[in-house]
């Protein structure tokens, strides 16, 4: 299950991301927006809420330039989100980082890469081993 949402600026990007994980049979909550203007911060949290509580095994998250919703996203405990405009980002960050949520900026890059990146993260595994105890130093500094 994936949690997916978006501000206005990222409405058609997520419409596109949408269509695509309807393709391949990926179930998802769309966590908004409809295309109205809205704050970037409420849908983050809206989204990374479903992920934290394991409703979603993952998020997906959409603004203008991907920037500000990731850096909401990262003020929740337990949310490793990374904003990635690269496929090779978009693997890393499954490997190495345990991300949880895919953050793209919707008026940066077009569906076609946004499809691929999405396609990428969703079925990149974490690997686990020495990088297992850097993303338990990671979730550390929320207590901080």
């Amino acid at each position: 299950m994936i949690a997916i949402g978006s501000d206005h600026a990222g409405y058609a990007l997520k419409c596109e991301i949408i269509k695509h994980l309807e393709e391949k049979g990926i179930e998802f909550i769309d966590c908004g927006c409809s295309g109205e203007s809205v704050d970037y911060p409420d849908i983050a949290e809206k989204t990374c809420a479903k992920v934290v509580s394991g409703e979603a095994d993952k998020g997906i998250l959409i603004c203008g330039t991907g920037v500000g919703i990731s850096i909401s996203a990262n003020k929740i405990n337990g949310i490793r989100a990374a904003l990635c405009g690269d496929w090779y980002s978009a693997k890393y960050t499954r490997l190495h980082n345990d991300a949880n949520v895919l953050c793209m900026g919707g008026r940066v890059i077009g569906a076609g890469l946004a499809i691929e990146i999405t396609d990428i993260f969703l079925e990149t595994e974490f690997e686990g081993g020495r990088h297992a105890r850097r993303v338990e130093k990671i979730m550390k500094l929320e207590e901080k």
